[in-house]
């Protein structure tokens, strides 16, 4: 699947550090894999009966790191490049990045859970990218990518061609080793994401506000008895 935006002559303009960080990353570990044995997709990408039966949690987030091939992995980039770069702009590296590995963990985590017998490994980055789709789609609906690069269409409709794309090869790919359902995971739980905000934080925010709020009738009893300290004793 090629896409193209308007807002730039090509790509996404000058490379920002956490796409640079994932681009660099994602290509070092493709050339690593080239002189690797295959039972390295067995042991990093994601086997969800592996996952259930041996415990290899790490799977959720370490597939995202290996590629088919170098076609697989030029797409993948191209978009984290694409749409990536003016996410961060906007986000900043730290929270782009949060969002970025919430997608493929999240991605991850629903292919396994709807398909717990799979021994098929599947690998990339797909879900990260269908996750910046969805957020570059809700931030900036109305911007022209160019499907296969000769199709004008607004991002907001593109997000629902591609949601929908997921959703049906993911009801009837079978064990095809395409992530179709990390794919749809990857927007799902990257839509809950920016809705619900991060968790940790939201948690933090409600121990403040409970501390505050002690700390509020805590100086309400307090001043409650230094008033009536000050009212006269009758005899």
């Amino acid at each position: 699947m090629q896409y193209q935006t308007r807002s730039a002559m090509f790509g996404g303009g000058t490379i920002t550090p956490a796409v640079k960080f994932l681009l660099i990353v994602n290509t070092a570990v493709f050339f690593l894999q080239l002189f690797l044995p295959s039972e390295i997709l067995l042991l990093f990408g994601l086997v969800p009966s592996m996952v259930w039966h041996d415990f290899y949690f790490w799977q959720f987030f370490t597939y995202q790191f290996l590629h088919g091939g170098l076609f697989h992995l030029l797409f993948n980039m191209l978009a984290v490049w694409m749409f990536g770069c003016d996410l961060e702009r906007r986000w900043g590296s730290n929270f782009f990045l949060k969002y970025y590995f919430v997608s493929v963990v999240g991605g991850g985590i629903l292919n396994a859970l709807l398909v717990p017998g799979q021994i098929v490994p599947s690998i990339g980055a797909s879900a990260g990218v269908y996750g910046i789709l969805l957020a570059y789609g809700l931030i900036y609906p109305n911007r022209i990518v160019y499907f296969y690069f000769l199709f004008p269409i607004k991002m907001k409709h593109f997000v629902w061609i591609i949601g929908g794309i997921a959703f049906y090869s993911s009801m009837t790919a079978g064990q095809s080793g395409i992530a179709h359902l990390a794919h749809l995971g990857g927007m799902v739980f990257g839509y809950l994401y920016l809705r619900g905000g991060n968790p940790w934080e939201r948690f933090k925010l409600y121990l403040d506000q409970r501390r505050l709020a002690r700390l509020k009738r805590r100086f309400h009893v307090i001043q409650g008895r230094r008033d009536d300290d000050s009212k006269p004793t009758l005899h």
